[in-house]
């Protein structure tokens, strides 16, 4: 099964949790953008892998990602630690709160479903990908994109400072979780060192949050999150009015990330608790650049960048995969049945999702970008 998004910049995301491969195609690139490291995009990518914290799903896929063609850009990822008996009972058994039923109406009793098939969390790694590149074209362009998990059930980290957010702090807890991993000196060193490493900005919060998701997943159950994205560099004047504007732009692709519920801008819901007087962010002048005193609108007015820092929150829904017994119906006998969930599922979706929204992030806002570049030269 393949899923596209993107204007200017066309990606399409191929495969499936347990097939042979996954993959991206990305077209509409910068001739610039193709020029990538590779080795940093596989570090990235490496955030985002599973199997290397007792935080996250137990199955290890090194996810090492290839590029099958370059005109236009195609990246693949071997799927190398597959289990589809782990889900034979679920073809006929949905899971309660996973997409096993729908998919079933939709798309008939063919499709492979295995670890939710092309509904599974696995399928982040291509987005990473595209992402990934994304990253590296706007970083060079001055762009900087940066996220950390604000919560996890009741648990929160700090928010970011919207008229400063520390993109710098963020990103190095990000890569602290890699460097632990790669430090240790076997699997339980690994898991042991790892596993009280979130990407926060307040570590206490961190290791609370940590606490919290291995008490769920003992308990056979689940947390759900949000994460934090910031993004600073941007120049004003990007985007459009309506369906042109970022939030429309950003928010398919966002919504797009499995188990993704909501999505906020700036202030966001808080803002519906304000006044005017209170969400208005007055406006100044700081060496001859127009700026604004608060950052309320999270960098974006009508659709279109203010040239302050862009911020926003995606809320992830408790993994629906869960060892307790659950309650479900037989599709094929059309009767009751109870469903007892064995595999490999994170026990938290938003312990490996700051990489995830960063890539979302960097290719909408990307796409977003050369839309301006474009509507400017013409």
């Amino acid at each position: 099964m393949r899923s596209e998004f993107g204007r200017n910049i066309k990606v399409t995301i191929f495969g499936g949790s347990h097939e042979e491969k996954i993959g991206c195609t990305v077209e509409g690139l910068p001739a610039e953008a193709l020029d990538f490291d590779g080795e940093k995009l596989q570090s990235f990518l490496d955030l985002r892998a599973p199997g290397n914290s007792p935080l996250a799903t137990r199955r290890k896929e090194p996810d090492k990602f290839e590029i099958e063609s370059s005109d236009p850009l195609t990246m693949i990822i071997r799927n190398t630690d597959i289990r589809p008996g782990d889900y034979g009972k679920m073809r006929s058994v949905p899971r309660p709160g996973h997409a096993d039923y729908t998919a079933r109406v939709r798309y008939g009793s063919d499709l492979n479903m295995s670890g939710g098939g092309p509904f599974s969390a696995r399928m982040t790694a291509p987005l990473c990908m595209a992402g990934g590149v994304a990253l590296q074209y706007l970083e060079k362009k001055g762009i900087r994109i940066g996220a950390h998990i604000l919560s996890i059930g009741d648990i929160c980290d700090r928010r970011f400072d919207p008229m400063d957010p520390d993109i710098d702090k963020a990103l190095e807890s990000l890569n602290g979780i890699l460097n632990a991993v790669e430090s240790g000196s076997g699997q339980d060193a690994r898991e042991e060192r790892a596993g009280i490493r979130l990407p926060v900005l307040d570590e206490e919060a961190g290791v609370k949050m940590a606490g919290a998701v291995l008490a769920a997943a003992n308990e056979g159950d689940s947390l759900g999150g949000i994460v934090e994205v910031a993004a600073t560099g941007l120049p004003a004047g990007i985007g459009g009015a309506m369906y042109d504007g970022i939030e429309s732009i950003l928010s398919p692709v966002y919504f797009g990330i499995p188990a993704v519920k909501g999505v906020e801008f700036g202030a966001g819901f808080g803002a519906s608790r304000m006044r005017g007087s209170e969400n208005n962010d007055p406006f100044d002048v700081a060496y001859r650049t127009i700026v604004t005193k608060t950052n309320n609108a999270g960098g974006i007015l009508g659709g279109i960048t203010t040239g302050m820092p862009f911020t926003a929150r995606l809320g992830f829904k408790p993994t629906p995969s869960i060892s307790r017994a659950q309650e479900s119906v037989d599709l094929d006998k059309m009767e009751r049945a109870e469903l007892k969930i064995k595999g490999r599922h994170d026990p938290c979706v938003a312990v490996r999702a700051v990489p995830i929204v960063m890539a979302a992030t960097a290719i909408g806002l990307l796409d977003a970008w050369l839309d301006s570049e474009r509507s400017i030269d013409n």
